[in-house]
């Protein structure tokens, strides 16, 4: 009678190998390391805590560490359908009566189903979020970060249990008969060897992030056929959302359109020519999203804390910013003290030497460094001194 469930000495390949294993899991785990250390960064950024002060240089810090975030995931995707690959015939292991080693197949097997699934929840989640497509009700922020977590604390684990055979993997050649194959593994190969196999799963995921990282790199855009972001748009950069989308033209065209600022019981109130007529200062800055993509542009204003010193407030101070935009996550970002203080953290009112186009945050915008594309607010209406 044909056997239902195979079992582990079923599956003979010499590529289904510890030594495979070990080596693929090496570079995921330093990708999946990458994307949490950037993705825990991201998440400070839009919900710092009042004990960190993250920085403002250099200028393009956090276009760098969301790019990289991008990147790792997506290096990420092809080297685990690998190492899945490979480690699959582990589902079938006969399962120890030894009361030790049941307990450590037990953490071992839990720490497994808790890692893939977190890996994979991760990776999906993560290039659906690149390309804005969200066929979910809960909140991606918060549901990656926390999955996010719990995926590293189950890698961590996973490594703890499986460090003996980790060590004996990279104690030997690769190709060498490993004292932790399967007795019924076929001696030899006619076929792919295990260096090859590892070298496709390498040339994979080149492949996968050349053919996205555009994006965020611009060399790479010409040969970046996935990325969701080719770097046009209106006034040369692109926009996640258009002023008509979230519905905010009528009130960002309104002629009698002022901007507020307030400082506890002082308030003083700007036109937009008032702005104008302030002095302006040019800066090139990038906007980077936490979708990956990013683009510099040149940038002209006011700079913040001089905004700030007309309702007497100083330099160095948290801040409330509120958009016209009547509904949405961001419609209110904070800003810390250090951000509203730096030289080019500028309410803008020009881009590449034209007025703001409405998409892009027309009658005026915050542009700071090393602060993602959601907390650049567009059509901004007010800014309040923390109390």
């Amino acid at each position: 009678m044909r056997q239902l469930i195979p079992a582990e000495d079923d599956f003979t390949s010499r590529l289904r190998s510890p030594a495979v294993a070990a080596r693929i899991g090496r570079w995921l785990g330093i990708c999946f390391g990458l994307a949490f250390v950037t993705g825990v960064y991201s998440h400070f950024l839009q919900d710092t805590p009042t004990w960190l002060t993250l920085p403002s240089r250099p200028v393009n810090l956090y276009r760098w560490s969301q790019g990289l975030h991008v990147i790792a995931g997506t290096a990420a995707v092809p080297l685990l359908l690998v190492k899945l690959w490979t480690v699959y015939p582990k589902l079938f292991a006969k399962i120890p009566r030894e009361k030790r080693a049941l307990a450590l197949h037990g953490l071992e097997r839990l720490s497994i189903a808790v890692l893939v699934a977190g890996a994979t929840f991760e990776l999906a989640t993560g290039l659906a979020n690149s390309a804005q497509w969200y066929p979910w009700s809960f909140d991606f922020r918060s549901t990656h970060y926390a999955v996010g977590w719990i995926t590293v604390g189950a890698l961590l684990t996973h490594i703890a249990v499986k460090l003996p055979v980790i060590r004996a993997a990279f104690g030997s050649d690769v190709e060498a008969p490993q004292a932790a194959d399967r007795p019924g593994m076929a001696a030899t190969s006619t076929g792919l060897s295990r260096r090859g196999l590892l070298r496709v799963a390498w040339l994979a995921a080149g492949v996968a992030v050349l053919a996205t990282a555009g994006s965020a790199v611009p060399l790479l855009r010409k040969v970046s056929v996935f990325g969701v972001r080719s770097g046009d748009g209106p006034q040369d950069f692109p926009v996640n959302h258009s002023a008509l989308s979230v519905q905010v033209t009528r009130l960002a065209m309104d002629p009698s359109y002022r901007l507020k600022l307030v400082n506890g019981d002082v308030t003083h109130t700007l036109s937009r020519a008032q702005l104008l007529a302030l002095p302006q200062t040019a800066r090139t800055l990038p906007i980077a999203c936490v979708e990956g993509w990013s683009a510099s542009a040149d940038w002209t204003g006011v700079r913040m804390r001089e905004l700030l010193h007309l309702v007497g407030a100083p330099p160095a101070v948290d801040i409330v910013i509120r958009s016209l935009q009547p509904s949405g996550s961001y419609i209110v970002t904070d800003m810390p003290a250090n951000f509203t203080a730096a030289d080019d953290t500028l309410l803008a009112l020009k881009v590449n030497g034209e007025d703001l186009s409405i998409d892009h945050g027309f009658p005026c915008r915050i542009i700071a460094p090393a602060r993602p594309g959601v907390l650049q607010t567009k059509w901004v209406a007010s800014i309040e001194v923390s109390a």
